[in-house]
């Protein structure tokens, strides 16, 4: 940045009132030199921004001391810190290690883990943190490259963008220091010596004896009657020890679905709608053109485009299944984002699928691809999974034959896709066996009437049963 010049006329007059700089400039003079009584006619700010250079006249200026003719520069510094990085609070040596922005929804997370230790190596951007929030689960990276030298926070602390976790050196220095202090208090007290141990018996008060008469005193009768259990009383049942039980707390994530999924019981009015599929056509169209799909597109044929694609074709016809009810109003939404629904280790994770219905085979297949690999990494972004008129949910991959899915709020239906399962079905008056799967389709009973529910299921069966449809638009 080129330095800005910026120029004041400073009248001299006793009278006039001085600049805040001015002030400044008069308030802080060089250490073993005489208060200045006026200041320089022009203030050059400094590209740094933490210098403020003043030059004075050759001539000298009224209120300097006789014997001083020429000033050249007299520089004041002020307190100001240069961000070197975003998250990071360095000083010197060391690096803090700090939570990051999280999003816009999120104020705060639980600090899940630490993936490294005091004295570990680390790298730049290397995670050595993860922070669990309601939606996903984000690292923490070092700002610098270094080791190690202590966590301040815990793990299960709840912390929020900015607070500082971890401290980094960059040279390494101390963190020895630390570690050999730990192994010194780590060891045991050396042992008294064995005369010592005699003068601590001697000083021990000796027990007094009990006396004979009190222990012969007989109890009272209701000590009596207390002693004797009750032949009428209830023997209580003996439950499993508590040693065989295990009490681990909720994931942020898990109790974020929690609530969110009690709240659309709470709320909607749920129905759901049921109906079967062959999908003997939509396989065979999968099994002829795998490997060529796969050759132009770099990306296997899978059965879920297809629903994807049957989804927006119902959607299309039936357009109120992809509205929501908002306070006395309903919202009707002209474009299509489908959500799929994605099963981790950690929980349940929605990543949206932007305008599903301008994207042909290929992109659905690409885009899922992408959301799971990264729901399953745990790298997926609040972005990636936010907004969503309609859900698919696919049961089948974990062997349902049959389900009720729940909406997912604020949408107004979920689809449920199940197994594939080989049943008889008479065909041409002839029975064989066929490829059936059972579709579900939970909708909000206060917008959607059964018939507009009854029709978007039957769309979607005729669409995968025969996907030529897609083609000629019928």
């Amino acid at each position: 940045m080129w330095p800005t010049i910026i120029r004041r006329k400073l009248a001299t007059n006793a009278s006039s009132t001085p600049s805040v700089l001015k002030q400044a400039l008069q308030g802080t003079p060089p250490a073993n030199s005489p208060r200045y009584a006026t200041i320089s006619k022009r203030l050059v700010l400094l590209g740094g921004g933490s210098n403020i250079v003043n030059i004075a006249g050759r001539q000298g200026c009224p209120g300097y001391p006789a014997h001083v003719k020429h000033i050249r520069d007299v520089q004041v510094s002020f307190p100001l810190s240069m961000w070197t990085r975003l998250y990071s609070s360095e000083n010197g040596d060391l690096a803090d290690a700090v939570v990051p922005f999280m999003g816009e929804s999120i104020s705060d997370g639980t600090l899940a883990k630490f993936l490294k230790k005091p004295g570990d190596r680390v790298e730049v951007d290397e995670p050595i943190a993860q922070i669990e929030t309601d939606k996903v689960t984000i690292d923490v990276n070092s700002p610098e490259a270094g080791i190690i030298q202590k966590l301040v926070a815990k793990e299960g602390d709840v912390v929020q963008p900015g607070i500082k976790i971890a401290v980094i050196s960059k040279s390494g220095e101390g963190v020895a220091h630390v570690a050999s202090s730990e192994k010194v208090t780590s060891k045991p007290p050396p042992e008294s010596s064995p005369a010592e141990k005699k003068t601590v018996t001697e000083e021990l008060p000796k027990a007094k004896p009990s006396s004979p008469k009190a222990s012969s005193r007989p109890s009272s009768a209701t000590d009596a009657q207390a002693a004797q259990p009750s032949k009428s009383s209830v023997k209580e049942p003996q439950l499993p020890p508590k040693e065989r039980e295990r009490r681990v707390p909720m994931t942020r994530l898990r109790k974020r679905v929690a609530t969110r999924l009690k709240d659309a019981q709470n709320t909607f009015a749920m129905l759901t709608t049921f109906n079967e599929v062959d999908m003997t056509n939509l396989m065979k169209l999968r099994a002829d053109y795998k490997d060529a799909f796969f050759e132009r597109h770099g990306v296997k044929l899978g059965l879920m485009s297809g629903f994807v694609k049957a989804a927006v074709s119902a959607l299309q016809h039936q357009p109120v299944i992809n509205g929501v009810i908002d306070g006395d109003d309903i919202i009707y939404r002209d474009y299509i984002d489908i959500s799929i629904a994605v099963g981790t280790s950690k929980g349940l994770v929605v990543p949206v699928l932007r305008d599903a219905d301008k994207l042909n085979f290929a992109d659905i297949e690409k885009q899922i691809n992408m959301l799971a690999k990264k729901a399953n990494d745990g790298t997926i972004s609040i972005d990636e999974m936010a907004g969503g008129t309609f859900t698919i949910s696919n049961g089948g991959v974990y062997g349902s034959l049959l389900s009720t899915p729940i909406i997912n709020p604020p949408q107004s239906a979920i689809l449920g896709m199940h197994s594939i399962v080989n049943r008889p079905m008479v065909v041409g008056g002839e029975v064989v066996p066929r490829p059936m799967m059972y579709i579900a389709l939970t909708y909000d009973h206060r917008l959607i009437d059964g018939r507009e529910a009854v029709f978007f299921l039957r769309r979607i069966k005729d669409v995968v049963e025969d996907p030529r449809r897609l083609l000629i638009d019928v």
